[in-house]
């Protein structure tokens, strides 16, 4: 059974320290301050070493490559026996601000990992480099205002052949780094006549900021991950060539766009057991100090037995979220991944659990949890983004039927 090893207590004394020096204290900043969080994920980065990590791990896949002639794969941060490390990185940041989480983790599990399994070689020379490292923040553009659960089907951003070009128009919403990404990672239906719009091929390209035509809006104003910033992206007649098509052909080898975001889709809905975990470990943590100080009716209110059952039911929540993240770890040292049902089903346990947690710590704490000062009153907002973050609840459902069904190859 997989448990943490001297190392990694290690790196989540160091990680926990570096929270509660350098983002503790800017809780407020990054919550209602309009701050953007990159600054602190790159001190972050460069206080850990995770940014030289990264670089090395990249120039080792692109030597491989160019070597051998095999497409790298593989993680950018570390995988196998590193994944733990990254899981604990994770929980940790997400006992305080798990809007930072959403950040790097946009950028580099979704954006960067995208350009790293789609590109060419020329073209992840072009780009990771600088996100790796968190010099450029990148963000990865599949949702759109019409399609949102029904991402595929209903998509209604196109690209147009124009000789050798590409000529790219839509809308994508509730991007994650929208406003500030330097690089973007677009999904686009190819315009193609006499096919069923549902049907149509679906190409991948890379964008840059700055770009004519292609318009960032403004952070959105959200319930909870407020350290995440969140957007629109708008697309008016914005020109690529074919080097901005991510294995520069439209019959990729590895299938169209829809292959590329259901690889992401796992990596994602396991990693948000990572994060629930946080929130869960860090609301039982405040919620059994407070209890044992609060003083009711004479007594400490940990020596009322409803008090002690809400205690209980957030310590079960932390053992069973545990174990599904351990359950990973365990299947990454083995090369391994679930198998998409059985993300989206650690997905909705895990999220479901942290938002049941966190609202039983606001009860726990009473008219206090209700006040923004309470770090509580955060959490349960931030934990209920998980219920819809990464795909609804509702949807993960249907794919964890599939899975019991046999029918497991959809997103």
């Amino acid at each position: 059974m997989y448990a943490w090893n001297e190392t990694e207590l290690a790196i989540q004394d160091a990680v926990r320290q570096f929270v509660d020096t350098e983002i503790r204290p800017r809780r407020e900043e990054l919550e209602f301050g309009g701050t953007p969080p990159y600054d602190v994920l790159r001190k972050l980065w460069t206080t850990f070493g995770i940014d030289v990590m990264a670089s090395d791990a990249l120039t080792s896949l692109l030597e491989k490559e160019r070597s051998g002639g095999e497409r790298a794969f593989g993680s950018l941060t570390g995988g196998g026996d590193q994944a733990g490390m990254g899981v604990i990185l994770v929980k940790e940041l997400c006992r305080v601000s798990p809007g930072l989480v959403g950040c790097f983790g946009v950028s580099l599990g979704l954006a960067a990992s995208t350009i790293l399994a789609r590109g060419t070689l020329r073209q992840k020379k072009r780009w990771l480099p600088r996100l790796v490292t968190l010099e450029e923040i990148g963000a990865w553009a599949l949702t759109e205002p019409g399609s949102g659960s029904d991402a595929f089907g209903a998509m209604r951003t196109c690209v147009r052949r124009d000789g050798d070009e590409y000529v790219l128009n839509g809308q994508k919403t509730f991007i994650t780094n929208g406003p500030y990404a330097d690089t973007v990672v677009v999904y686009a239906k190819l315009d193609e006549p006499g096919v069923d719009p549902r049907e149509r091929r679906i190409l991948t390209f890379v964008l840059d900021a700055g770009m004519p035509g292609f318009t960032q809006g403004k952070p959105f104003r959200k319930m909870g991950f407020h350290s995440s910033p969140t957007g629109e992206l708008f697309f008016d007649d914005v020109r690529l060539g074919r080097d901005r098509l991510l294995g520069e052909t439209e019959d990729h080898d590895t299938g169209d766009g829809r292959d590329s975001a259901r690889r992401g889709f796992v990596a994602e809905r396991t990693g948000v057991a990572a994060m629930s975990l946080g929130i869960i470990e860090e609301c039982l943590d405040v919620c059994t100090a407070y209890a044992k100080e609060r003083v009711q009716f004479g007594h400490a209110i940990a020596d009322y037995q409803l008090i002690q059952l809400k205690l209980a039911k957030m310590e079960i929540a932390r053992v069973n979220v545990q174990n599904m993240v351990f359950r990973t770890l365990e299947m990454a040292k083995d090369g391994k991944q679930p198998s998409l049902a059985e993300a989206s089903a650690i997905k909705v346990y895990s999220s479901q659990a942290a938002t049941d947690v966190a609202m039983d710590a606001v009860q726990l704490f009473g008219g206090n949890g209700y006040m923004s000062e309470y770090p509580v009153e955060q959490l349960a907002r931030d934990a209920k983004s998980l219920m819809i973050y990464a795909g609804s609840n509702e949807v993960q459902i249907t794919h964890v039927a599939r899975g019991v069904l046999g029918r497991d190859d959809e997103a």
